[in-house]
Protein backbone atom coordinates (compact mmCIF):
# COMPACT_ATOMS: atom_id res chain seq x y z
CA UNK A 1 0.00 0.00 0.00
CA UNK A 2 2.99 2.55 0.70
CA UNK A 3 4.37 1.49 -2.67
CA UNK A 4 1.36 2.65 -4.11
CA UNK A 5 0.91 5.77 -2.61
CA UNK A 6 4.31 6.15 -2.97
CA UNK A 7 3.58 5.97 -6.63
CA UNK A 8 0.64 8.02 -7.25
CA UNK A 9 2.41 11.10 -5.03
CA UNK A 10 5.22 10.72 -7.79
CA UNK A 11 3.21 10.77 -11.16
CA UNK A 12 1.44 13.64 -9.14
CA UNK A 13 4.69 15.88 -8.59
CA UNK A 14 6.05 14.76 -12.16
CA UNK A 15 2.70 15.62 -13.68
CA UNK A 16 2.89 19.24 -12.17
CA UNK A 17 6.02 19.91 -12.65
CA UNK A 18 6.09 18.91 -16.64
CA UNK A 19 2.46 21.67 -16.37
CA UNK A 20 4.97 24.35 -15.88
CA UNK A 21 6.76 23.84 -19.38
CA UNK A 22 4.97 24.53 -23.07
CA UNK A 23 5.18 21.60 -24.47
CA UNK A 24 5.01 21.77 -28.59
CA UNK A 25 4.96 17.51 -28.33
CA UNK A 26 1.33 17.45 -27.49
CA UNK A 27 -1.03 18.06 -24.65
CA UNK A 28 -4.69 19.20 -24.91
CA UNK A 29 -6.23 22.96 -24.57
CA UNK A 30 -9.85 24.18 -25.28
CA UNK A 31 -11.49 23.34 -28.12
CA UNK A 32 -9.60 20.32 -29.02
CA UNK A 33 -11.86 16.88 -29.79
CA UNK A 34 -9.93 13.84 -29.28
CA UNK A 35 -11.06 9.66 -29.76
CA UNK A 36 -9.85 6.79 -28.19
CA UNK A 37 -10.47 3.37 -27.73
CA UNK A 38 -9.11 0.35 -25.82
CA UNK A 39 -9.11 -3.97 -27.30
CA UNK A 40 -8.78 -6.40 -24.94
CA UNK A 41 -8.62 -10.52 -25.36
CA UNK A 42 -8.24 -13.19 -22.88
CA UNK A 43 -8.90 -16.75 -22.76
CA UNK A 44 -8.40 -19.53 -20.55
CA UNK A 45 -7.97 -23.49 -20.45
CA UNK A 46 -8.62 -26.09 -18.25
CA UNK A 47 -8.98 -30.17 -18.80
CA UNK A 48 -11.30 -29.96 -21.63
CA UNK A 49 -12.98 -26.48 -20.31
CA UNK A 50 -11.88 -23.27 -22.37
CA UNK A 51 -13.00 -19.73 -21.88
CA UNK A 52 -12.56 -16.64 -23.86
CA UNK A 53 -13.92 -13.18 -24.13
CA UNK A 54 -12.83 -9.78 -26.08
CA UNK A 55 -13.67 -6.32 -25.64
CA UNK A 56 -13.67 -3.10 -27.44
CA UNK A 57 -14.25 0.68 -25.84
CA UNK A 58 -14.21 3.62 -28.17
CA UNK A 59 -14.73 7.18 -27.25
CA UNK A 60 -14.92 10.81 -27.85
CA UNK A 61 -14.38 13.44 -25.78
CA UNK A 62 -14.35 17.45 -26.54
CA UNK A 63 -12.63 20.19 -24.04
CA UNK A 64 -15.40 22.90 -22.90
CA UNK A 65 -12.49 24.37 -21.34
CA UNK A 66 -8.95 24.34 -20.93
CA UNK A 67 -9.11 21.35 -18.17
CA UNK A 68 -12.59 19.87 -18.47
CA UNK A 69 -13.37 17.45 -21.48
CA UNK A 70 -16.78 15.94 -21.74
CA UNK A 71 -17.53 13.00 -23.70
CA UNK A 72 -19.47 9.61 -24.45
CA UNK A 73 -17.85 6.17 -24.54
CA UNK A 74 -19.19 2.61 -25.88
CA UNK A 75 -18.24 -0.89 -24.00
CA UNK A 76 -18.83 -3.74 -26.31
CA UNK A 77 -18.23 -7.57 -24.76
CA UNK A 78 -18.26 -10.79 -25.99
CA UNK A 79 -17.46 -13.87 -24.26
CA UNK A 80 -17.76 -17.75 -24.75
CA UNK A 81 -17.00 -20.88 -22.65
CA UNK A 82 -16.74 -23.79 -24.05
CA UNK A 83 -17.04 -27.67 -22.11
CA UNK A 84 -16.49 -30.55 -23.57
CA UNK A 85 -18.62 -32.23 -26.58
CA UNK A 86 -18.75 -29.49 -27.51
CA UNK A 87 -21.51 -27.52 -25.57
CA UNK A 88 -20.78 -23.82 -24.75
CA UNK A 89 -22.13 -20.70 -22.68
CA UNK A 90 -22.30 -17.32 -24.93
CA UNK A 91 -22.51 -13.87 -23.29
CA UNK A 92 -22.72 -10.36 -24.39
CA UNK A 93 -23.14 -7.15 -23.21
CA UNK A 94 -23.33 -3.52 -24.69
CA UNK A 95 -23.03 -0.53 -22.29
CA UNK A 96 -22.81 3.79 -23.30
CA UNK A 97 -21.08 6.14 -20.62
CA UNK A 98 -21.31 9.77 -20.87
CA UNK A 99 -18.52 11.03 -18.99
CA UNK A 100 -16.82 14.26 -17.25
CA UNK A 101 -13.09 14.97 -16.99
CA UNK A 102 -10.75 16.91 -14.96
CA UNK A 103 -7.34 17.20 -16.08
CA UNK A 104 -4.64 18.60 -14.01
CA UNK A 105 -1.89 19.22 -16.63
CA UNK A 106 -3.67 19.71 -20.03
CA UNK A 107 -1.01 21.30 -21.58
CA UNK A 108 1.62 19.00 -20.74
CA UNK A 109 3.15 15.67 -22.81
CA UNK A 110 2.24 13.91 -19.21
CA UNK A 111 -1.63 14.26 -18.23
CA UNK A 112 -3.34 13.49 -14.71
CA UNK A 113 -6.90 13.27 -15.24
CA UNK A 114 -9.93 12.28 -12.47
CA UNK A 115 -13.12 11.23 -14.55
CA UNK A 116 -16.72 10.53 -13.17
CA UNK A 117 -19.20 8.43 -15.75
CA UNK A 118 -22.63 7.27 -16.04
CA UNK A 119 -23.50 4.61 -17.72
CA UNK A 120 -26.21 1.94 -18.79
CA UNK A 121 -25.54 -1.57 -20.60
CA UNK A 122 -27.04 -4.70 -21.33
CA UNK A 123 -26.20 -8.51 -21.31
CA UNK A 124 -27.46 -11.30 -22.86
CA UNK A 125 -26.68 -14.66 -21.78
CA UNK A 126 -27.07 -17.65 -23.96
CA UNK A 127 -26.13 -20.84 -22.14
CA UNK A 128 -25.51 -24.49 -23.33
CA UNK A 129 -28.75 -25.75 -21.96
CA UNK A 130 -30.81 -23.03 -23.93
CA UNK A 131 -32.75 -20.49 -23.87
CA UNK A 132 -31.53 -17.05 -23.11
CA UNK A 133 -31.19 -14.69 -19.90
CA UNK A 134 -31.08 -10.88 -20.27
CA UNK A 135 -30.55 -8.00 -17.78
CA UNK A 136 -29.88 -4.13 -17.71
CA UNK A 137 -27.17 -2.66 -15.88
CA UNK A 138 -26.96 0.97 -14.86
CA UNK A 139 -23.72 2.81 -12.90
CA UNK A 140 -22.09 5.41 -11.63
CA UNK A 141 -17.89 5.22 -11.65
CA UNK A 142 -14.77 7.10 -10.72
CA UNK A 143 -11.54 6.65 -11.25
CA UNK A 144 -8.37 8.30 -12.41
CA UNK A 145 -6.04 8.37 -15.67
CA UNK A 146 -3.20 9.34 -17.26
CA UNK A 147 -2.32 10.28 -20.53
CA UNK A 148 1.22 10.59 -22.39
CA UNK A 149 2.06 11.98 -25.88
CA UNK A 150 3.70 10.24 -28.49
CA UNK A 151 3.70 12.87 -30.79
CA UNK A 152 1.82 16.18 -30.72
CA UNK A 153 -1.74 14.41 -31.79
CA UNK A 154 -0.89 10.67 -30.53
CA UNK A 155 -1.12 9.66 -26.72
CA UNK A 156 -1.28 6.35 -24.94
CA UNK A 157 -3.67 6.61 -22.11
CA UNK A 158 -4.22 4.21 -18.63
CA UNK A 159 -7.68 4.63 -17.23
CA UNK A 160 -7.93 3.03 -14.17
CA UNK A 161 -11.93 2.76 -12.42
CA UNK A 162 -11.75 2.95 -8.59
CA UNK A 163 -15.00 3.95 -7.08
CA UNK A 164 -18.57 2.92 -7.85
CA UNK A 165 -21.54 1.93 -7.54
CA UNK A 166 -23.22 -0.52 -10.09
CA UNK A 167 -27.17 -1.95 -10.58
CA UNK A 168 -28.06 -4.83 -12.36
CA UNK A 169 -31.73 -6.14 -12.86
CA UNK A 170 -31.27 -9.61 -13.20
CA UNK A 171 -33.50 -9.96 -16.20
CA UNK A 172 -36.50 -8.04 -14.21
CA UNK A 173 -40.06 -9.41 -14.17
CA UNK A 174 -39.90 -9.15 -10.45
CA UNK A 175 -35.91 -10.23 -9.76
CA UNK A 176 -34.01 -8.73 -7.05
CA UNK A 177 -31.89 -6.42 -8.05
CA UNK A 178 -27.96 -6.59 -7.65
CA UNK A 179 -26.67 -3.13 -6.22
CA UNK A 180 -23.04 -2.75 -5.29
CA UNK A 181 -20.82 0.26 -4.16
CA UNK A 182 -17.48 -0.33 -3.67
CA UNK A 183 -13.26 1.13 -3.94
CA UNK A 184 -11.58 -1.29 -6.17
CA UNK A 185 -7.67 -1.35 -5.57
CA UNK A 186 -7.11 -3.86 -7.83
CA UNK A 187 -4.13 -2.77 -9.89
CA UNK A 188 -4.77 -5.55 -12.60
CA UNK A 189 -8.34 -4.00 -13.52
CA UNK A 190 -6.06 -1.06 -15.12
CA UNK A 191 -7.12 -0.49 -19.48
CA UNK A 192 -4.55 1.33 -21.80
CA UNK A 193 -5.58 2.36 -25.23
CA UNK A 194 -4.45 4.96 -27.90
CA UNK A 195 -5.60 8.46 -27.76
CA UNK A 196 -5.47 10.72 -31.51
CA UNK A 197 -6.20 14.42 -30.97
CA UNK A 198 -7.61 16.75 -33.51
Amino acid sequence: MKKLLFAAVAVFAFSFANAQEESTDGGFSQGDVFVSGSVGFGSEKTGDAKSSDFTFSPAVGYFVTENIAVGVRLDLTSGKEEFGGGAEDKTSSFGADVFGRYYFTPASKFSLFGELAVGIGSTKEEPASGGEFKSKTFGVNAGVGVNYFLSSNWAIEAGWAGLGYNSDDNGGDGADKTNSFGLNVDLSSINFGLVYKF
